[in-house]
């Protein structure tokens, strides 16, 4: 790895460790060692990848294409464009019905490249993961999910069912290659991680892949059985019959060490004892007991036992940010898989919007009526049928529009510092109760955050369930400093979040707007509450600033400017009110 680094296949940046810079060579050359497994062993179903678009991304996908045709999935298809279906316009043409093939079929054998995964709907998911166990296509997953923060477990927005089913898990977060190479046309080096050390058949794989499988608290039994498969296919193609130590490394760092969800128990962090209790004195050796008795053989290591041997590889490739969260304890997080949001044009749910010209298919219904009305005044030109029936073409197909509303989430940045903060939180928390009395009916979803002391916190996930909510917004604690540049930066992220899952997110902030806590990087408080407040304007969010101060102020208007939102001044807080103010901006965005 240090010799690819030194021949110029990544060019870490300036700023980075050098640690950092073999990690992501390490991690190059992993995802191309990948790329011939999968495409002479389908049975490992696929790839997750987390990779941005780049430059780094795209090599990937070429070398990736040189090994097996490769199909992208469009990111309006559903499940008849995966197994085909009726073709409308060739029926209508020939008279008897022609079936047109989907995806799945046109492939065979091909790898199904899908781009922005984090955005599949759940029954595309589902029926690719139907595919994958029926030993269909290879599916390669392109997540450009944004990373966690520092300290935080990744969210997963891919369902669960569909991620089990592909072996290979990559990170490519962090990957640079050499721009100067680039922009000269020139390709990098592609040879991927040869793993090396003694080629000796191992008598237990199974049983070493599962011993670190259960040492890095994987839970799923997909796992050993997917990086056995792996270590197996690795070793047929280097034309051994059985696998090494290092197929299994090999294993260990594609499949187990992405999966991990807590350190090795040697790898935890242990606090240091004040006085260690001095080592046990091993017992004098038995004179009576020969060399070679079942005694000795116990205390003599077994050579074939390599779990410590994989559990060092799969560490090595634990994704980038996780390992300090691995370290406190934290569990993996997947995703599950106010008012009505923002309108979105649909083709399949909604309100009816007239009809456009188009042919159906992926949920596109065709408009009977408006057809037969397009094709009848242009049958004069047309040769007449046999049958006497209307000749209808591919241009005179007529679908049915929709608009449907895009379900919101009501993000609740509240001021929980001071005396005050017993006030608001209550009025909170009342404002949040009505608006989940209307969740079922408007598909609305409400989150809080709360920001106290020196930090902010998510008090209550997004979430539609007033038990819920109830229950975790019961012990909120209050009192402190007013941090409002760290609730700003939290509430966006929550809100990009949201947006990300396809809806339509509002930030309602309630503070006086006095923040008396600077940032993480030392600028006066004032100035980084205004700092967050440009940024939040930036992103395009909506959001309302209700001004709780007893007596009009300047700095709750000119946050409020500063992030593009109304100001609403509310000395005497009441639920009602905060209810009323979110409406008539949910109003604004519709």
């Amino acid at each position: 790895m240090n010799a690819m680094a030194k021949a110029g296949l990544l060019d870490a940046p300036a700023e980075a460790a050098p640690d950092a810079a073999a990690a992501a060579a390490a991690r190059w050359a992993l995802a191309l060692a990948a790329i011939p497994l999968i495409a002479d062993a389908p049975m490992l179903g696929g790839i997750w990848m987390k990779a941005p678009p780049g430059p780094v991304r795209d090599i990937w996908c070429e070398a990736l294409a040189r090994h097996k045709p490769v199909r992208r999935l469009p990111s309006s298809a559903d499940a008849d464009a995966l197994d085909g279906g009726l073709d409308l316009a060739a029926t209508l043409a020939a008279g008897r019905p022609a079936q047109r093939p989907g995806l799945l079929a046109e492939l065979g054998d091909g790898i199904l490249l899908v781009p922005m995964a984090e955005r599949l709907s759940r029954s595309l998911a589902a029926r690719l993961a139907a595919s994958l166990d029926e030993r269909g296509p290879v599916v390669v997953l392109l997540d450009e999910s944004p990373p966690p923060e520092p300290g935080e477990m990744p969210e997963n927005p891919i369902p669960q069912s569909l991620i089990e089913r592909l072996a290979i898990h990559l990170d490519l977060t962090g990957v640079r290659l050499p721009m100067a190479a680039l922009l000269a046309g020139e390709t990098p080096d592609l040879d991927p991680f040869m793993p090396e050390g003694d080629m000796t058949r191992v008598d237990d794989p199974a049983g070493n892949l599962a011993a670190a499988a259960v040492a890095l608290g994987i839970a799923s039994v997909r796992a050993p059985i997917h990086a056995l498969r792996l270590a197996h296919a690795h070793a047929r193609s280097d034309g051994r019959s059985g696998p090494a130590a290092p197929d299994l490394q090999l294993a260990a760092a594609l499949v187990l060490g992405p999966r991990a969800t807590r350190l090795p128990p040697g790898d935890a962090p242990q606090e240091p004892e004040n006085d260690p209790p001095p080592p046990d004195e091993p017992p004098p050796p038995n004179p009576d007991t020969p060399p070679d008795s079942p005694d000795n053989e116990q205390q003599q290591p077994n050579p074939e036992d390599l779990t410590d041997l994989v559990l060092e590889a799969a560490a090595a490739t634990i994704p980038p940010g996780v390992l300090d969260s691995l370290s406190k304890g934290l569990a993996a997080k997947n995703s599950a898989g106010g008012s009505a949001g923002a309108k979105l044009r649909s083709i399949t749910s909604g309100r009816p919007a007239g009809v456009r010209a188009g042919a159906p298919g992926r949920g596109a219904r065709l408009a009977i009526i408006e057809t037969i009305k397009t094709a009848a005044p242009r049958q004069k030109l047309r040769p007449p049928r046999d049958d006497g029936r209307l000749t209808i073409r591919h241009d005179d197909l007529r679908i049915r529009r929709f608009v449907a509303r895009a379900a919101s989430t009501t993000i609740f940045a509240v001021d929980a510092s001071g005396s005050a903060a017993f006030t608001r939180l209550a009025e909170t928390k009342g404002a949040i109760e009505l608006l989940l009395a209307q969740a079922y009916v408007k598909r609305a979803e409400v989150a809080l955050v709360a920001f106290r002391g020196t930090e902010a916190l998510l008090a209550l996930p997004p979430t539609r369930s007033l038990a819920r909510a109830k229950k975790e917004l019961a012990a909120l604690a209050a009192g402190g400093g007013t941090p409002i540049a760290a609730g700003l930066a939290l509430a966006r992220r929550v809100a990009e979040t949201e947006r990300g899952r396809g809806r339509t997110p509002l930030i309602v902030i309630l503070t006086d707007g006095r923040a008396n806590v600077p940032d993480a990087s030392g600028k006066p408080p004032q100035e980084a509450a205004l700092a967050e407040a440009r940024a939040l304007a930036t992103t395009g969010i909506r959001a309302v600033f209700i001004d709780c101060a007893a007596r009009p102020r300047p700095e709750g208007p000119a946050l409020a400017a500063a992030m593009g939102a109304p100001h609403v001044p509310l000395p005497r807080l009441d639920a009602k009110a905060v209810v009323a103010a979110v409406e008539v901006a949910q109003k604004a965005i519709t």
